[in-house]
């Protein structure tokens, strides 16, 4: 769905979920904002048992000058409704608020937002898909926040945030609580949101400092005391009473400074589902594939290495686990973690076996960037990909590759030319990919300064000259590159471990779904 689809109606109403948070609110506005300047009469609404209290939301609206209106819920909860609002029978009941209602951070329908009547309905919404039979749904789950998905929308329109600074401070307090103060962004939309609004930091060091009220406060001493300690893999597993999301990261950042305790999940129920924070202070361990794991199959989970956190749909889980209590779900699920990995330092490890066939590349044309093409030798760039942040230095051998999924690796030019030969030709990123997601950016770190990483690219292709050895993984494998120590690659039943056949300590994963797109298999022997 695109905005431009929802500039016929002339009244719109933007409905912020009961309770509304800092993101529900924050998106809210930004759209509020688009379709008043659109010429449109516009409001920004929420219902529910309660009005808002909690002070930094207060602030939020008071700075702002966010006119978000409380009013009373105009529907029973379980009525008939159509797919453009509402029966024939409930309109002669009372009048529409609006010629559209969009409900934003949330789902028409769903148990986290009152009814409220209008002509038409639409859903702007982060989480999970709950609500299937609204045609005018835009529902993203990759994004960490409802704030974000706004401002993709209203981008794609053209729309300008230069010198908008209400809308972009608005923005990026959304994602900034969503995301546990950003710890927890994992897709890179929400970085290049975060980057590109202009915001007012002092305004959203008032609203962080008046985040947590005494009650919040003392939730979560409460939840310290209740923790669930497993000495054998140094985890600790909580499970909060309700509580602002934040709360969460404040619990789960104090928890890992308990000696003997390296990596945990804090978690509490929230109107639809779980809501947790992951942390790990061991290499061992990303937070964000923890996370991931934990939410598979049930919801969303990533962040950074150190910090991540995660969702699970109430509905899903109890499809799942009808009988399962949520401790025993997060306890078995972490042995579980630990108990069927296995890990692969490739500098200390001697891969070959019997066991495993032989493959070379097929000759499929990828993607390369000289990055000293770019910019200059020294220079310390950010590349920005849909698999995350990559710091590197800008060096005469360093090149970036991108692969046939539009996955982005650096790579060493001593060893791309033993293994490619250039092709005199542009690299398109449509052509050669499956479906990319995100094209990637670099960005100089000196300057702030960003350019398209695939403008640059050339193509290449695989000489075949180069034999792996590689097998289908049964368990979950975590290897260690010999170039790189401290940031494991995470295989999965499926996927294949591989090691070169002409260098046993390189040993690396290569996805199932691409890994007979790249190889074949040889007819040589052992």
């Amino acid at each position: 769905m695109r905005l431009a689809e929802l500039e016929k109606f002339n009244t719109v109403a933007i409905q912020c979920h009961d309770n509304p948070d800092a993101d529900s609110i924050g998106a809210g506005f930004g759209l509020y904002c688009y379709f008043t300047e659109k010429g449109k009469r516009a409001r920004l609404i929420y219902s529910g048992k309660n009005k808002l209290k909690k002070a930094n939301l207060l602030l939020l609206c008071e700075k702002l000058f966010i006119p978000l209106e409380y009013v009373e819920q105009t529907i029973n909860q379980g009525q008939d409704q159509t797919l453009n609002g509402l029966s024939g029978h409930e309109s002669e009941k009372s009048e529409n608020i609006a010629e559209l209602l969009i409900t934003v951070d949330c789902q028409y329908g769903a148990g986290n937002v009152s009814s409220i009547k209008a002509g038409n309905i639409a859903i702007i919404d982060h989480h999970q898909m709950e609500i299937t039979n609204i045609e005018l749904s835009e529902i993203n789950p990759d994004v960490g926040s409802c704030s974000t998905l706004v401002w993709k929308m209203m981008s794609e329109e053209g729309y300008s945030f230069n010198k908008k600074i209400q809308i972009g401070t608005a923005l990026y307090y959304g994602l900034y609580t969503d995301t546990n103060q950003f710890s927890e962004i994992f897709n890179p939309l929400d970085m290049d949101m975060r980057d590109s609004v202009t915001c007012n930091k002092s305004l959203i060091n008032l609203f962080r400092n008046s985040n947590i009220s005494r009650q919040e406060l003392e939730t979560a001493g409460i939840a310290l005391i209740r923790n669930i300690y497993n000495d054998a893999h140094g985890y600790s597993i909580i499970k909060s009473e309700p509580c602002d999301p934040n709360i969460l990261g404040i619990i789960s950042d104090f928890l890992l400074q308990v000696d003997g305790i390296n990596t945990c999940v804090v978690y509490n129920e929230v109107s639809d589902g779980y809501k947790l924070s992951v942390r790990s202070c061991v290499k061992e361990v990303r937070a964000n594939e923890l996370a991931a794991f934990l939410c598979d199959g049930m919801g969303s989970g990533g962040g950074h290495n150190e910090k991540a956190g995660g969702f699970i749909s109430r509905k899903k889980y109890e499809k799942l686990h009808p009988s399962m209590h949520t401790e025993t779900y997060f306890n078995k699920k972490m042995n579980e973690y630990y108990d069927t990995t296995k890990i692969i330092v490739a500098k200390e490890y001697n891969l070959v076996s019997t066991n495993m066939k032989i493959y070379k590349k097929r000759k499929l044309p990828i993607g390369y960037v000289k990055v000293s093409d770019i910019l200059p030798i020294g220079t310390p760039i950010t590349v920005r990909t849909k698999e995350g942040d990559m710091d590197l230095t800008v060096a005469e051998n360093l090149l970036v590759m991108i692969g046939i999924k539009g996955e982005v690796y650096p790579y060493l030019k001593e060893k791309f030319e033993k293994t490619y030969r250039k092709a005199d030709e542009k690299y398109d990123i449509n052509r050669y990919t499956s479906n990319p997601g995100y094209i990637p950016t670099i960005k100089n770190r000196l300057d702030g300064s960003s350019k398209t990483l695939v403008d640059y690219a050339r193509v290449c292709i695989p000489t075949g000259d180069t034999q792996i050895h590689a097998q289908k993984l049964e368990n979950r494998v975590k290897v260690f590159a010999d170039r790189d120590d401290e940031k494991y690659m995470l295989g999965i039943p499926g996927d294949y471990l591989a090691v070169r056949k002409d260098d046993n300590h390189d040993i690396f994963i290569v996805e199932q779904d691409i890994f007979s797109k790249i190889y074949e298999e040889t007819d040589d022997v052992i």
